[in-house]
C-alpha cells in the first residue's frame, strides 16, 4: 500500500464558469530503438495508459485541478495518484479540450462539462505501489495501440498533438549540428625580431613584427537562432594576406 494518499472531495476544485477544470498528462518513455532515427517515431515511443474504475477502457491520467496548486502540479499529482509514475513534465501544455464526463457528471458540474489541460510527462520512475493501485492497472503501449484503445475523441486529439510535439523535438535534436574548429590562435601576440647587417653608416635596423589573431565559430542549427560574436583587435584578413603592421626602430651609432 502506498504511503501517499489520493486527494478526495471537491472543496478546492477550480471552475471556469460551469466547467470543471481538469489537468492530466500523457506519460511516455523511449524504447530501446529510440536512437534508430530510420525507424518510425511511433515505434520509438511508448505511452502509459491506465484503466478506469469499474470500466474496461484505458485512459490517460487526469483529475481535478485544485486551488492550492498550479496546473502543472495538478498534472504531476494525478500521474502519481492514478498511474504511480514520476517524471519530467513539459511545462507547455499540449492544449486544452472541452468534454463532457459521461460516467461522473455530478463530480464535474450540473451540466457535466469539463475543460482539461494535457501535458507530456517523460517517465523517470515507476512506483511499485501507488494510491489508486487497487482500482487501476497500467499498461505501456506503442502509439498505434494507444490510438486504437483511446475511447474518447478528445483524448485521441491530445495524443495526436503529443505525437506532433515529439516529432518536432526529435527533428530539432537530430538536425542540430555542432562544428568544432581547430585550436585557435586567440589573443596571442607573436613577436619576431629581425637583425640586419651593420651598414656602412653604422646604423642598426631592427624590425619588430607584431600580429594578433582572432577567430570565431558559430554552431549551425535548424532549430535555434545562430549567435553572433563580436571581435576586437586587428582584422584576421590582414593577418591572412600578410598585411600586418610593422615598425622599424632606428638608432644612430657615433662614428669612431
Amino acid at each position: 500500500m502506498s504511503s501517499v494518499l489520493a486527494r478526495t472531495g471537491r472543496e478546492l476544485q477550480r471552475y471556469e464558469g460551469n466547467l470543471r477544470l481538469v489537468s492530466g498528462c500523457i506519460p511516455y518513455r523511449l524504447t530501446k530503438d529510440h536512437e534508430d532515427h530510420n525507424s518510425e517515431l511511433e515505434n520509438r515511443i511508448e505511452v502509459l495508459m491506465i484503466s478506469s474504475p469499474n470500466r474496461n477502457d484505458l485512459v490517460f491520467p487526469k483529475g481535478g485541478w485544485e486551488k492550492d496548486e498550479s496546473v502543472t502540479e495538478a498534472a504531476c499529482r494525478e500521474a502519481l495518484e492514478e498511474a504511480g509514475v514520476i517524471g519530467i513534465l513539459k511545462e507547455n501544455p499540449l492544449g486544452d479540450w472541452k468534454f463532457r464526463s459521461k460516467s461522473k457528471q455530478k463530480l464535474c458540474s450540473q451540466e457535466g462539462g469539463c475543460k482539461g489541460y494535457m501535458f507530456a510527462l517523460k517517465v523517470t520512475e515507476e512506483l511499485e505501489t501507488w494510491p489508486e493501485q487497487e482500482n487501476r492497472y497500467r499498461k505501456w503501449l506503442n502509439i498505434k495501440e494507444a490510438f486504437k484503445l483511446c475511447r474518447y475523441e478528445w483524448m485521441r486529439s491530445a495524443l495526436e498533438e503529443f505525437l506532433r510535439v515529439m516529432a518536432e523535438d526529435t527533428k530539432c535534436e537530430t538536425s542540430e549540428e555542432v562544428v568544432e574548429c581547430p585550436v585557435p590562435v586567440s589573443d596571442v601576440v607573436s613577436e619576431e625580431v629581425v637583425e640586419c647587417p651593420v651598414p656602412a653608416s653604422d646604423v642598426v635596423s631592427e624590425e619588430v613584427v607584431e600580429w594578433t589573431g582572432a577567430n570565431h565559430q558559430v554552431k549551425s542549427s535548424n532549430c535555434y537562432e545562430p549567435s553572433s560574436t563580436q571581435h576586437h583587435g586587428r582584422s584576421p584578413t590582414r593577418a591572412l594576406f600578410g598585411i600586418i603592421p610593422w615598425h622599424i626602430h632606428l638608432k644612430k651609432v657615433p662614428m669612431r
